[in-house]
């Protein structure tokens, strides 16, 4: 659990001071260079704004970073596995493959068993660990300005068929309609919760959703219609701040966000989305007490309809409602991560009060 941990700032110190104590508990994800380490790592010192810390492997493997390859983090644990050890290997000296169920099978290796020791020790499968690096590495050979093709290589699809069709259904539109220097750019935001999706302008955030939301595809097709030449690629102000919110969020220094929004809605969905953003951190509000506090008790349906069409995750927070009887309801981003939010503000909330 990411509050089990030690604060930031002694992690911090144990990495400067390569305090072997938190070796193997404790790692850091750099943001300034995309990669994890352990806090005994001898690579040269992050500043402390770009790091952030989790207490698991598969933690910062969702969140969107690759292992250094100077203090191995995934060593250990790939050592008290042989198969581990291996698939791991294949996957660094082999990115041209994609991997199947059946690529385990000819290493011979049983699917169901390789299933669970990767789930054991990095909270996900191999499969999903192989897929998530192929999508990310070929979105960031687009926003990198690359070519459709060479974000095809990097992510080591054989065809540009199958490599549209994966990031079509995605990101619900074809790679090549992603271009530099639109009006609006999307981002690749990861969070230890799973990768985030960030669409912004030069001045204000429009879109921030979970990569895996299934209503994302639709989203960004609306978006991309209704702005002159569509989404493009790249990074801007807002997506950029809010990817540092993001992670005061998540390492637990900040329950504040000041990004500028982008809403738009009819006056009733506006004034639902006004209503969320003053529910505080660590406390839960029911639909029916959003309709009240509105002005129109009768319109508790209304205001779940409201509620599910914020596509500004977090921001606008939505996860923050549940229903009368104090289930966690429905929640587009999948209710195990509308618990572990709520369970993240509590202890930000407690924290505050210690």
């Amino acid at each position: 659990m990411l509050f089990d941990l030690p604060d930031p700032d002694t992690l911090y110190a144990a990495l400067l001071a390569r305090n072997e104590y938190f070796d193997g508990q404790a790692f850091v994800c750099v943001s300034s260079t995309g990669v994890f380490c352990r806090l005994t790592c001898p690579a040269r010192k992050p500043k402390r704004e770009h790091c952030t810390f989790y207490p698991t492997i598969g933690d910062c493997i969702e969140a969107g970073f690759r292992p250094c390859k100077r203090c191995h983090p995934l060593q250990a644990a790939a050592l008290a596995d042989p198969a581990i050890l291996a698939l791991l290997q294949a996957l660094d000296t082999r990115p041209d493959v994609r991997w199947s169920e059946d690529c385990i099978i000819r290493l011979g290796y049983d699917p169901s068993t390789i299933r669970r020791s990767f789930k054991r020790q990095f909270g996900m499968t191999f499969l999903e660990m192989a897929r998530q690096r192929r999508l990310r590495e070929g979105f960031e050979a687009l926003a990198e300005g690359g070519k459709v093709i060479t974000a095809q290589h990097e992510a080591s699809f054989e065809s540009a068929s199958a490599f549209r069709a994966a990031f079509s259904r995605l990101l619900g539109c074809a790679p090549g309609e992603l271009r530099p220097n639109k009006l609006l750019q999307a981002t690749w935001i990861p969070t230890p919760l799973g990768d985030m999706m960030a669409v912004s302008s030069r001045s204000h955030l429009h879109l921030l959703e979970f990569v895996d939301r299934k209503a994302l595809p639709a989203e960004l097709k609306k978006l991309n219609k209704a702005s002159p030449g569509g989404i493009g690629i790249g990074r801007m102000p807002p997506s950029e701040q809010a990817k540092a919110e993001l992670e005061g969020y998540f390492s637990a220094r900040s329950d504040s966000f000041h990004t500028p929004l982008a809403v738009s809605g009819s006056a009733f969905t506006q004034k639902v989305w006004e209503a969320l953003r003053t529910i505080p951190a660590g406390e839960t509000r029911s639909y029916s007490d959003i309709a009240r506090q509105i002005g129109r008790p009768a319109a508790v349906r209304a205001v779940a309809r409201a509620n599910g069409a914020n596509q500004i995750a977090l921001m606008i927070p939505c996860h923050r409602v549940i229903g009368a009887d104090g289930s966690l309801t429905g929640y587009g981003g999948g209710l195990w991560r509308k618990h572990r939010l709520i369970e993240i503000e509590r202890e930000l909330k407690n924290s505050k009060i210690e």
